[in-house]
């Protein structure tokens, strides 16, 4: 089998933001308006993962690689660096934190060791520099939790753990003002990954899974109900919940 190559991918970009035969809305593209659409291609990828859909994977990764092109070509484009450049340096940072693999350093300290010691060298003045702030706000809560806990800032135990996502809970009741229940309801979100992060559970999939399952169970209801939902009592749409949870 022949290696496949990416030049004609980056042939076709450059075709597509040629200042003058380029195509008209890929031409005034910039890293802030392209964005978006690579986050919504990377969860697209985790969503065919999820479904254990290949041929889907197989076409997301291939929008997930036009995004990491696109990007490659806008700084090309402003002479900050290239697609070669993002390759050279991906493969320089895996070699480097593989030293057991790729060196003669079989006693390597690891993973997250060597990803520490770069972050020292980096200047970082904060053991929680580096989180990105764009990420969903329950994987960036879990991201600051685990780095805070690695200079020993954790409960060693889940007891308390507990105990303070009952006192936020008791916070966000005793709260009176609509600027104060956002605060605390924040809070209690905040409490509520730490939990999930002392039980060893991913927050972020967590939620995704708990609301596909609502919403298969909402939609099977809406398949059981004689008349729209809309006209149903709530004790009768509850039967029907509980119909559709033991029939799982």
């Amino acid at each position: 089998m022949e290696p496949v190559l990416i030049d004609p991918l980056l042939k076709i970009m450059d075709q597509l933001r040629d200042p003058e035969m380029g195509c008209d809305w890929d031409k005034v593209q910039t890293f802030e308006t392209i964005a978006p659409y690579t986050i919504e291609e990377a969860y697209e990828v985790a969503d065919a993962i999820k479904r254990g859909d290949l041929d889907a994977l197989k076409d997301e990764l291939g929008d997930l690689l036009l995004q990491v092109v696109f990007h490659s070509k806008i700084a090309s484009d402003g002479g900050h660096f290239s697609f070669e450049n993002v390759v050279a340096g991906i493969c320089e940072k895996m070699e480097r934190r593989h030293p057991h693999i790729f060196g003669e350093d079989k006693n390597s300290p690891g993973w997250e060791a060597l990803k520490a010691d770069e972050r020292a060298n980096s200047g970082a003045t904060s053991a929680l520099d580096g989180v990105a702030v764009a990420l969903p706000a329950l994987l960036r809560a879990q991201k600051i939790q685990k780095r805070a806990a690695r200079v020993g800032f954790d409960w060693p135990d889940i007891g308390p753990v507990k105990a303070k996502l009952l006192e936020e809970l008791h916070e966000v009741e005793s709260a009176e003002t609509q600027e104060q229940i956002h605060e605390e309801i924040g809070d209690l979100l905040f409490s509520t990954v730490n939990l999930a992060r002392h039980y060893g559970v991913d927050s972020e999939q967590a939620l995704a899974d708990a609301t596909r399952k609502f919403t298969t169970r909402f939609q099977n209801v809406e398949k059981k109900a004689k008349d729209p939902l809309e006209t149903m009592p709530l004790d009768e749409m509850e039967t029907l919940w509980q119909s559709v949870k033991s029939e799982e």
